[in-house]
């Protein structure tokens, strides 16, 4: 009877969850003590790359938003978390080194959770996205180093989809203290998370004098593009002097360079291209 009992138990909980999967609907939306469980699970596991509130990290995107790139519906944010996103750094459900996976109600809790601190989008964007790729491709030299769309330079961090998953006063600080928390370089399917934009500067054999960001660095190598964007791949024990510096190969762009106005035009531009 026992036996019977449970099995009942466990299959109404499973149907209760796979129809709210079918459905797009959480069965623990609106539910404070869920949205409450869900920002523990939160913590444990996604607050890594997602930062504390969900307000954004280094590695995962702002969720407070109520715009998201990969996700609209419940069921698909549950499908995002339950199996990650092939070719970024969102990894499967269990996978990422962080918690030790979570059972489907979690799931559903840290979605209560994510849908509880969601803001709505202001009605008046800041600043004006038109002036702002114009001053990306123009005056303010941005496309130099970075790269929107595939249009612009290699030397700095890619900022297609920086505008849909950092937010904006992280952005802004990125501009006006670069060297506070360096971007994420390339992704390779060996790492969890990409190398880091750390600033190497090494003197060659011959005393040639090469300084740019880090690609990849092992124990006895080291990748780096210097500023021309020329890649070099170089044996350290080859080299005359090797330096590694947390120091960002990005210029401070203070407000006198760079002003609050002009700016926020630039942030405008990069958000309304993350946001598609």
């Amino acid at each position: 009877m026992r036996t019977f009992f449970l099995r009942q138990c466990f299959a109404s909980a499973f149907s209760f969850f796979f129809a709210a999967l079918s459905y797009g609907q959480n069965p623990l939306a609106n539910d404070p003590k869920a949205a409450k469980a869900g920002e523990y699970e939160f913590r444990i596991n996604c607050a890594l790359c997602h930062g504390l509130g969900a307000r954004g990290g280094g590695r995962g995107p702002d969720l407070t938003r109520g715009q998201k790139v990969h996700t609209h519906s419940d069921a698909e944010m549950f499908q995002v978390i339950s199996n990650g996103i092939p070719g970024t750094a969102m990894p499967a459900n269990g996978t990422n080194g962080q918690g030790v996976g979570m059972t489907d109600e979690e799931i559903w809790q840290i979605i209560a959770y994510i849908r509880s601190v969601e803001v709505k989008a202001p009605a008046k964007p800041m600043g004006n996205a038109a002036r702002g790729k114009e001053l990306f491709y123009g005056d303010a030299n941005c496309s130099l180093c970075h790269m929107v769309q595939g249009k612009g330079g290699r030397f700095g961090p890619e900022l297609t989809e920086v505008g849909g998953s950092r937010t904006v006063a992280s952005i802004i600080d990125s501009v006006r203290n670069p060297s506070r928390r360096l971007a994420w370089g390339l992704t390779e399917a060996t790492k969890e998370f990409p190398q880091e934009y750390e600033t190497i500067t090494v003197v060659t054999a011959d005393g040639k004098e090469i300084r740019g960001v880090a690609l990849n660095e092992d124990n006895f190598s080291v990748q780096m593009m210097d500023t021309t964007e020329q890649i070099h791949l170089l044996e350290k024990d080859k080299l005359r002097s090797f330096k590694k510096s947390r120091e960002s190969m990005m210029p401070v762009f203070s407000p006198d360079v760079l002003s609050d106005k002009d700016l926020d035009d630039i942030v405008a531009y990069l958000i309304s291209v993350g946001a598609k």
